[in-house]
């Protein structure tokens, strides 16, 4: 405990996962908070190369417990607050919980970091804040716009994280990633979802609507922008966003894929698979100047370098529970 760590929260998931590996490689002594669970699994931590996993501190917790969120945060220096919960479908079923995590948990974390003199607090929020873009590409003082209960805890999180800046001086900043995909992305989101139904043979695939539009960001330069974000000085209180500018429709996205896969599909609508009518966002595309001018970051990744290395991972990886491609995840 007498040297200070980084902490990150949600190092089991998809990003938090390639966070936390990327900032071991670079010599930083690293705490990962994952998801208990009985099975003592770490969720993607247990896919890294094991000698990266090794020198990785890793706790099994709940940020819904406000006792052990501050023993966790002894000792730590910088944290990447990544930990919540994401999916959308899901937030229609379970709001509660997840106001319980995505709000409680994060007032945990902050109040933590409080006591606990924590030099600075990256807290991770969404694109979903803005709802439909009203005007592109979005920038910071676009309106929010809470068309999911998913989205709303998370305004709700952004604004407590912000709060605490400003009543206490915790240094926190905000980061706010687009749409972010890449290898360890669950089967939950789009495009593992298009990939794994076109991998597994299928010419006609099952996917909601497809007309909306998204920012895709490679995860590699996602983590790239975190670290930016730790490493710059002065940015306390600050807000940055994380895209490329461009957007491509979920339709437009399943044929690029396709075409990479050199496979000719169709498309079916599922229900399932498809939001409220309001509570569909039509259109996000990311505003990335503030990044570029304060952070020096921008996008290395195109997005279709981006999905062919997606592709290969999950040609490789389909014997990893969850990618069932007849299967629709919440």
């Amino acid at each position: 405990m007498k040297q200070k760590l980084t902490l990150v929260t949600g190092a089991d998931g998809f990003i938090g996962s390639h966070l936390a590996e990327t900032l071991v490689q670079s010599g930083t002594c690293v705490r990962a908070l994952v998801q208990y669970n009985s099975f003592g699994h770490a969720g993607w931590l247990d896919q890294i190369d094991p000698s990266i996993k090794s020198n990785i501190e890793i706790i099994a917790g709940d940020i819904r417990d406000p006792h052990a969120m501050n023993d966790l945060c002894k000792g730590i220096d910088t944290i990447y607050h990544l930990a919540s919960l994401i999916a959308i479908p899901f937030s229609y079923r379970s709001p509660s919980s997840y106001v319980k995590t995505n709000i409680e948990g994060t007032l945990n974390l902050l109040q933590a970091s409080r006591d606990n003199d924590v030099q600075l607090f990256v807290h991770t929020s969404t694109s979903e804040v803005y709802g439909s873009a009203q005007s592109v590409p979005i920038s910071l003082d676009h309106p929010l716009t809470a068309q999911s209960p998913y989205a709303a805890t998370k305004i709700a999180a952004d604004q407590i994280a912000l709060s605490f800046y400003r009543s206490f001086d915790l240094p926190v900043v905000v980061v706010r990633p687009f749409n972010t995909y890449g290898p360890r992305q669950s089967a939950r989101a789009v495009i593992p979802t298009i990939i794994s139904q076109i991998d597994a043979g299928k010419d006609v695939l099952s996917l909601g609507n497809i007309r909306p539009t998204r920012d895709f960001s490679f995860v590699t330069d996602i983590v790239s922008g975190f670290i930016a974000t730790a490493k710059s000085k002065n940015v306390a209180g600050e807000i940055f966003q994380f895209g490329t500018g461009e957007e491509i429709s979920i339709g437009d996205l399943a044929n690029k894929i396709a075409g990479l896969m050199n496979k000719s599909i169709s498309i079916e609508s599922d229900k399932r698979r498809v939001r409220p009518k309001a509570s569909e966002v039509d259109r996000l595309v990311c505003d990335n100047s503030k990044a570029k001018t304060l952070l020096g970051w921008s996008p290395n990744v195109s997005l279709d370098d981006g999905l062919v290395q997606t592709i290969e991972w999950l040609k490789k990886s389909r014997d990893i529970p969850g990618y069932n491609p007849d299967r629709y995840t919440i």
